[in-house]
């Protein structure tokens, strides 16, 4: 399989292909489409789907040579967060998917499937797809986009354009303002913003012997992070070692990295549907030194713990990266966002000779302990995937591309705080996941992982209309559901494949109507648009249960969100909850976990103090909560495996005198609870004076 990659690029870029799934139309040259969509990922395929649909004539048109994307091309376990937000093509998509399983299957398929899917949903939708013909020029008449041209001098027309691609090409190509790389924190306030190292476990004898956070006698469990002090440089040279940069940058720097690529790999352990890994075309085992010293470090660690292996149906798995080296190429996909078709071609093979690199690597290298060397090699690609590119996934993992600057940027307070938006036209709800960016020597000549989140957890929040569209002096036509307008941190989290479905849904039908009136993308009512797409069971905002929502509760009602933390606090969004969500304190940092409600009185007189939390057995029995009051301060102690008395959602700490002006100061502390503390609202409700 040495020529795989060659083979792989090859198959997205043979020129002349007008793929025609089933009774598509012949691609007319001379016609003006209502819409022209490029790239044919799963965002695209909706969009597409949506305008046709709509009755608007459609265009799509796919550089490479097979349509479908990260779904069909490697990512078969798909992050869906929580799933009441996935609705409309999206859902109707995954539900196709699970009847051909029977309805047995939920989210979770094989490859083959997702592109048996999307190819009916093409031939029943019955427009043409142009298929490996990359752009090579934008056709513009004053802020409009007129034409594209294709390679092989294909000059396609249209009313209305969408750019589906992971990279952005007909954004970049039609002038519209983009951004690569990662803001600083100053930029947009951003607390996860910027240049991010990882902070080191100490080399002691204790961690030695036993581990660090999350990681067992077989070795690191963690998904991403440094787990334990390496030393940067080889002893000899004392030159880094491969793939570890020299270079610093102050934390929360802004700079033009972007978070690693790598391959999603459909493997199985079943001999008759097992290929086996193949040696790459350049290997160079010098590449995986600190690979080896972190197996060296821990030298019962288990293949399953230097990758991910997530199950799919007929005993496939879905491989992954997790930890501080494994299938992700860190450094290997800065030249990639903006690069010409050479320079992408080189960082394409260059990840495929890595990642194969590193799978031959564990299988084959003497150094490498003999039962990781087997466990290993009982592992391979699936037979029955990818048959015409020798199993290998059709679709480079392009997390991050270029990001639209448009007409609003998505930020880390879009995500956390400011989550409900008015002109919504679909819902994310996924941590905040950046993968590794680069690995780093520190001050003290160790390996740091720079650039991961801990995956922050979140509340479903809504993605608004604004963000797919660029701004109106940029261009008057085009609408972007994949490299949308957010910033780095933002986009960690919308850069989920049913997001990008769904925000290509809305696109879709935006850009029919769009076409239809002869109005720019901007003037799109969007009320009509938010109508439009209920209807067709797409999911803009989550409803509550009654009574939770703060604005509709009695008295002053202070949310988590609110409060004052002292250390870091985990978002959970399971059951009734204020708001939507609540946090809890992980059962870990007792004592260093604080929370603190300042709640504005009103008027004099006395109230009764509700705090509200999520029950589970797991909880604490003895959750300290001080209220501060007119005359003094008061000691509760709460039992939260019990389910509040009220409503089922607030918990009385009693009536206490407050007085105008001066706040009430209710604080929720960890120490000495045995189990987790749970947080969520504080309500003031007056009962006399």
């Amino acid at each position: 399989m040495n020529g795989s990659v060659v083979r792989s690029w090859a198959a997205l870029a043979v020129l002349g292909v007008l793929a025609r799934v089933g009774g598509a139309a012949d691609l007319q040259p001379d016609r003006v489409y209502d819409v022209l969509v490029y790239g044919a990922t799963p965002a695209g395929i909706s969009a597409a789907v949506a305008a046709s649909r709509e009755g608007a004539s459609v265009l799509l048109a796919e550089p490479g040579g097979h349509p479908g994307g990260m779904v069909a091309g490697g990512l078969s376990r798909t992050d869906t967060g929580n799933t009441r937000t996935i609705g409309g093509i999206a859902l109707e998509f995954f539900d196709r998917c699970s009847a051909k399983y029977g309805g047995r299957e939920r989210w979770h398929f094989e490859p083959h499937v997702y592109q048996q899917v999307l190819d009916e949903m093409v031939r029943e939708a019955g427009f043409p797809i142009v298929t490996g013909r990359r752009l090579r020029g934008v056709g513009r008449e004053g802020g409009r986009i007129v034409s594209v041209e294709l390679e092989g001098g294909l000059i396609c027309r249209a009313n209305a354009f969408i750019d589906a691609t992971y990279e952005g090409d007909l954004m970049a190509a039609a002038g519209v303002s983009y951004v690569v790389g990662r803001e600083g924190t100053a930029q947009y306030g951003e607390e996860l913003a910027g240049f991010r190292p990882i902070e080191l476990r100490p080399r002691t004898a204790e961690v030695m012997a036993q581990g660090c956070p999350d990681v067992g006698q077989d070795g690191p469990h963690y998904i991403h992070g440094t787990p334990i002090a390496i030393p940067a440089r080889d002893p000899a040279t004392r030159r880094p070692l491969w793939g570890v940069n020299e270079s610093h940058e102050a934390p929360g720097a802004a700079d033009k990295l972007t978070q690693s690529y790598t391959f999603r790999l459909c493997v199985t352990q079943r001999k008759e549907d097992l290929v086996p890994f193949p040696k790459p075309r350049r290997y160079e085992p010098q590449r995986y030194e600190l690979l080896l010293e972190l197996i060296r470090s821990y030298p019962r660690v288990a293949f399953t713990r230097l990758v991910h292996v997530g199950a799919l149906p007929n005993g496939k798995f879905d491989l992954n990266a997790q930890g501080l080296f494994s299938t992700d190429y860190a450094g290997g996909s800065f030249a990639y966002p903006d690069g010409d078709d050479a320079t992408r071609r080189r960082v394409w093979q260059d990840h495929v000779d890595y990642e194969q690199g590193f799978l031959w690597f564990l299988g084959h290298d003497g150094r490498v302990p003999g039962e990781l060397r087997k466990e290993v090699n009982s592992w391979g690609l699936a037979k029955e995937e990818f048959t015409d590119n020798e199993h290998w996934p059709y679709q480079l993992y392009v997390r991050e591309g270029r990001r639209m600057v448009g007409a609003y940027v998505m930020t880390e307070g879009d995500v956390r705080k400011n989550i409900t938006k008015a002109d919504s036209v679909a819902m994310g709800s996924f941590v905040i996941d950046c993968h590794i960016v680069q690995r780093i020597v520190t001050a003290d000549g160790d390996v740091a992982d720079e650039g991961s989140f801990p995956d922050v957890p979140l509340r479903p929040y809504q993605v608004p209309y604004r963000c797919v569209t660029p701004k109106r002096a940029d261009c008057a036509n085009l609408l972007v559901p994949v490299c949308v307008s957010a910033s780095h941190v933002a986009y960690c989290t919308l850069r989920m494949e049913p997001v990008y479905m769904a925000l290509g849904h809305a696109c879709g039908v935006a850009a029919a109507a769009a076409a239809r009136e002869g109005k720019a993308v901007q003037d799109v009512n969007v009320a009509a648009l938010q109508s439009k797409l209920r209807g067709q069971k797409q999911v803009l905002a989550l409803d509550s249960p009654k009574g939770t929502r703060s604005a509709e509760l009695p008295g002053v009602v202070v949310d988590d969100d609110q409060a004052q933390l002292g250390g870091k606090w985990v978002v959970g969004t399971a059951g009734p909850a204020v708001d939507g969500a609540y946090r809890h304190d992980g059962n870990d940092g007792k004592g260093g976990k604080v929370a603190r409600y300042r709640a504005a009185v009103p008027a004099d007189g006395r109230y009764e103090v509700r705090f509200s939390y999520a029950p589970f057995p797991n909880r604490a029995t003895n959750v300290p909560v001080t209220i501060e009051h007119a005359d003094g301060v008061a000691t509760v102690r709460v039992n939260e495996r019990r389910k509040p008395m009220i409503d089922g959602l607030f918990a009385s700490l009693g009536t206490y005198r407050f007085v105008a002006g001066k706040a009430a100061v209710v604080t929720i502390g960890t120490e000495g609870t045995d189990g987790y503390v749970a947080i969520d609202a504080v309500q003031l409700l007056r009962v006399g004076d």
